[in-house]
């Protein structure tokens, strides 16, 4: 038994941040922000909005993009950095949302790479015969850790949610998943407040996400062009044989040194990060509706997702869509 990806979704909030208006609220350019990530806008969630219900929004559109009802699904997996509350998890909140009852729902923490961690999870749930139809969610509202008033940081992240139906198949989907983690380097990007601190105890700075960017940009590189070389290796493929790569949505650096390794055109690249940011684990879900949506990835692509993400995490799907 296999897991295939049957249907894809995507939201993105309403309100838009561009960099022009980011120059009025912080020292920064847009052609700062553009040259040195390629970004020049983000969505913003309103007041009114929260990850779970981003996630709902994802969630209906893949579900119904694979010709399914809620009742069909049989696990709900969120990935999110950033959940509604404390407990119950985000993905009981959407399996609440939804309407459905009694399958497991629970959430997968591991940042940027939350999405393809949990991708990972739901596919051995399928192949051995567990779940038939796993919705996987990647969704953040990570507006509320940032801190606005550091340039370093806020011209990076956005909100939004992306989702996808796994289902069982005869025919291969996923081919193989490879996820790693290394916790040395847990003080190069974090959001240091935390339960064990106390809620009265945290100063509002420590509430924000805190990264040494160019450490992060250089172990990232690496570790992406490590990955990328051990997905080919572990099934004997060239780098010929990838017809797309879905990477995470950070830093356009970053996705042109992972497509380099790949020998990769950019036109063989989903490149979102431009309009969305760095959505963390919505990302590569979101880029993949996308190139879905718009009819770039057909069925019987193959395709690479990998991310890069806080802890550190990293880790890469290679699927057959």
């Amino acid at each position: 038994m296999y897991a295939r990806i049957t249907g894809t979704g995507g939201y993105l909030p309403e309100k838009v941040l561009t960099n022009k208006e980011l120059e009025k609220m912080v020292d920064t350019t847009d052609d700062w922000i553009v040259s040195r990530t390629g970004i020049r806008e983000r969505h913003i969630a309103a007041d009114n909005e929260t990850t779970s219900s981003l996630a709902e929004a994802a969630a209906r559109e893949a579900i119904a993009a694979a010709n399914l009802t809620p009742a069909d699904i049989d696990l709900i997996i969120v990935a999110t950095t950033t959940p509604d509350q404390v407990f119950p998890s985000t993905a009981c909140l959407l399996q609440d949302r939804l309407d459905i009852h009694g399958c497991p729902a629970f959430d997968v923490q591991a940042v940027c790479t939350g999405f393809v961690y949990a991708m990972a999870i739901a596919e051995k749930f399928i192949r051995t015969e567990t779940a038939r139809h796993a919705l996987v969610v990647g969704a953040e509202t990570l507006s509320r850790i940032t801190d606005w008033s550091d340039r370093g940081t806020c011209v990076l992240f956005g909100d939004g949610a992306g989702a996808i139906v796994l289902s069982a198949s005869d025919e291969p989907g996923i081919i193989s998943t490879h996820l790693h983690a290394d916790g040395k380097f847990k003080d190069l990007l974090k959001v240091p407040a935390g339960i064990s601190q106390g809620y009265d105890k945290v100063r509002k700075s420590e509430a924000f996400m805190h990264m040494k960017g160019s450490d992060v940009f250089k172990v990232a590189v690496n570790t992406l062009g490590r990955i990328v070389d051990e997905t080919l290796e572990a099934n004997k493929l060239q780098k010929t044989d990838i017809q797309w790569l879905v990477p995470h949505q950070a830093n356009t650096r970053i996705i042109l040194a992972t497509a380099k390794k790949l020998g990769m055109s950019m036109d063989q690249v989903v490149v979102t990060v431009d309009k969305h940011g760095n959505t963390s684990a919505a990302s590569v879900p979101l880029a993949l509706d996308v190139a879905v949506r718009d009819g770039r990835i057909q069925r019987g692509d193959k395709i690479l997702l990998e991310a890069f993400g806080g802890g550190f995490t990293w880790g890469a799907v290679l699927a057959n869509y």
